[in-house]
């Protein structure tokens, strides 16, 4: 088992990147600090050098490499961010990279990646079928696989920017952010309290997981890592089934508490992101907000959110707005049968007008499973300002004796 990387180690690998990442801006949210009841800042590594943080951890890991390792190439596997940081970091050093990917990665993604240079291969359904097929071309090859996140190295990488939370706010009480493996809270717990028992504070620190893909807290009662089965969720830079094993002994040592969140959660974050602070986070970079939208994180005093990252896909980002207006309650498709006869539907527009909500999108049918043949069906997407005008317009339409139906996003 090693030993919790030193401030002196992570103080040395913040000196060595000093020229290959960006200090990232740290901003106050009014809208966040507002809903959570005390001070909120942003923490903007959705801004970093390659959209995330794992230009961090990657770049330390690629620079602590012997000229013969570099020789050798390196092979990597990842959905996008870690494919990226290692691509880039590999550029830089003049080393040859090779990175597989899963079918089905963001177009985006795929792209930044081979635009580094890197040569990338699309195999398997999912992050852990990547990983397995890039450690049998380092068997094969002697490639030197660079693990996404179960590597010392890389934790104390990632851990440099517990480093810059601190300088940027040295008052901070409370720091949240996602976990997938686990590399980036590990380090970032360790960075974080080693400096602030230096200062004579105490930071807790708060991690968050998709609901979907919760491998840390079965883990933490079980005292090791373990697999669990996941289940899809748009937060793919967090879908781990099992958390390394580097990382996991300073989790269980150091993170103070573990939530989880639902895509919901994840969506509505998004969503307040890019209108309150003007900011495109990808899901997994918005686990810090969606637990704080959430109610999961308690306590007052300076919270600080780390936006962990904001590549994402403009197809996702327009159905994830979608989805966040829908779970906001203020974006609502009902469903209201209707008999077939002349000016129905005007009357059905003209009381969602005096209810001030706003219809988006309409379809009238006569076609449908159970109609009788003087019946129709009205299916509308309505705007609303939120859920209490939702129930004002829905209660509008029942007070005029039709019976809308709440259709599910």
């Amino acid at each position: 088992m090693s030993e919790v990387p030193s401030l002196t180690e992570f103080e040395h690998a913040a000196q060595s990147l000093a020229e290959v990442i960006s200090h990232t801006p740290t901003l106050p949210s009014r809208a966040l600090s507002d809903i959570h009841g005390s001070t909120v800042l942003l923490k903007m590594e959705n801004l970093q050098r390659t959209g995330s943080f794992k230009i961090r951890g990657a770049a330390y890991r690629l620079s602590r490499l012997s000229a013969e390792e570099r020789s050798r190439g390196v092979v990597a596997a990842s959905a996008g961010n870690h494919a990226q940081g290692v691509a880039l970091a590999a550029q830089a050093l003049g080393i040859p990279a090779t990175i597989f990917m899963p079918l089905g990665v963001p177009v985006p993604k795929l792209l930044a990646t081979r635009g580094y240079g890197a040569e990338v291969v699309l195999e398997g359904e999912t992050v852990a079928t990547s990983l397995r097929l890039a450690a049998e071309f380092s068997e094969r090859t002697g490639a030197v696989l660079i693990h996404p996140f179960d590597h010392r190295d890389v934790v104390i990488g990632q851990g440099t920017l517990g480093l810059e939370l601190l300088e940027d706010a040295p008052d901070v009480d409370t720091v949240v952010l996602g976990i997938g493996g686990g590399g980036l809270i590990a380090g970032v717990a360790a960075a974080v309290k080693a400096r602030a028992a230096e200062l004579g504070r105490t930071v807790r620190i708060i991690g968050v997981q998709a609901e979907n893909a919760a491998a840390v807290p079965p883990s933490l009662a079980a005292g090791e890592p373990v697999d669990i089965v996941t289940r899809p969720t748009i937060a793919d830079g967090i879908l781990v089934a099992r958390p390394g094993a580097v990382p996991f002994e300073i989790i269980k040592d150091l993170v103070d508490e573990v939530v989880t969140v639902s895509d919901d959660d994840l969506a509505r974050a998004i969503l307040i992101l890019l209108e309150q602070a003007k900011v495109v986070v990808e899901p997994a970079g918005a686990a810090g907000v969606a637990a704080i939208l959430a109610g999961k994180v308690s306590g007052t005093g300076t919270t600080m959110a780390v936006l962990s990252g904001g590549n994402i896909d403009p197809l996702l980002l327009q159905r994830v707005v979608s989805h966040g207006l829908a779970a906001s309650g203020r974006y609502l498709t009902i469903r209201i049968p209707l008999p077939d006869r002349p000016g129905q539907l005007a009357r059905v527009s003209e009381l969602i007008a005096e209810a001030g909500a706003n219809v988006i999108e309409a379809m009238h049918t006569r076609h449908g499973h159970g109609l009788q043949i003087s019946d129709v069906i009205l299916e509308l997407s309505v705007e609303t300002r939120g859920p209490e005008h939702s129930e004002h317009t829905l209660d509008t339409l029942r007070r005029a004796g039709f019976a809308p139906i709440l259709v599910p996003d």
